[in-house]
């Protein structure tokens, strides 16, 4: 007796069905594969704003060092010995890091992006909101230690200067105590109450003349 045949017919409904179901599967996969593709590592975009941070620093240093040098007075020789120290120990940092020692980048202003001006009635330091100043300047640090101050070229010491980081609303206010080669420049003090972790640029800065 002949064998009768078992194999199942698909409707044209069903192979529609089921050919726009591998579709999406494809598509998804495809999706998936082209966004893991393009997505940088984030390690490596950090330890690039890392770079970038110390960078400025350095050539920061390096510029003021020139304009003592170009300029010299009574105390040139020992400022110029200070910002020596503090130009090595960026460079430990740099290498440290993962940097290339030595690398220098002077911070020069850059087209301050549309934002809203930051909500300073409410900060730590208490306070007011004062005159803009610098804008468009980003903020990085000196690399001196002691108490929170920063050191400008455009600001006499003892003028008060407060620094808002508009990434995550953090700001400082402090008193400037000596030049450098930027409008402002935290010490490392000042530059902790502020930063986001791991990194050395503040990219969106806003700076104020207080008081």
């Amino acid at each position: 007796m002949p064998r009768t045949s078992r194999r199942r017919t698909i409707s044209p409904k069903k192979k529609l069905a089921l050919l726009v179901s591998a579709a999406a599967v494809a598509g998804g996969g495809a999706f998936a594969l082209a966004a893991t593709s393009n997505a940088a590592p984030a390690g490596q975009a950090q330890s690039s704003t890392v770079c970038e941070g110390l960078a400025t620093a350095l050539g920061n240093n390096e510029k003021f060092i020139e304009g003592q040098r170009a300029n010299p007075d009574a105390q040139s020789e020992a400022r110029i010995a200070n910002r020596e120290a503090v130009i090595a120990e960026i460079e430990r940092k740099q290498e440290a890091s993962g940097c290339t020692p030595g690398e220098s980048a002077q911070d020069t202003p850059a087209e301050q992006p549309a934002s809203a001006p930051a909500d300073t009635s409410g900060d730590a330091t208490g306070v007011a909101g004062g005159e803009q100043v610098c804008a468009g300047s980003t903020v990085t640090l000196s690399g001196e230690e002691g108490a929170p101050a920063a050191s400008s070229n455009q600001f006499p010491p003892g003028t008060q200067l407060k620094v808002t980081n508009l990434d995550n609303n953090k700001s400082t206010t402090v008193e400037v105590t000596s030049t450098s080669g930027s409008c402002t420049l935290l010490n490392n003090a000042a530059f902790e109450q502020v930063r986001e972790p791991g990194k050395f640029l503040i990219r969106r800065a806003l700076i104020e003349k207080v008081g």
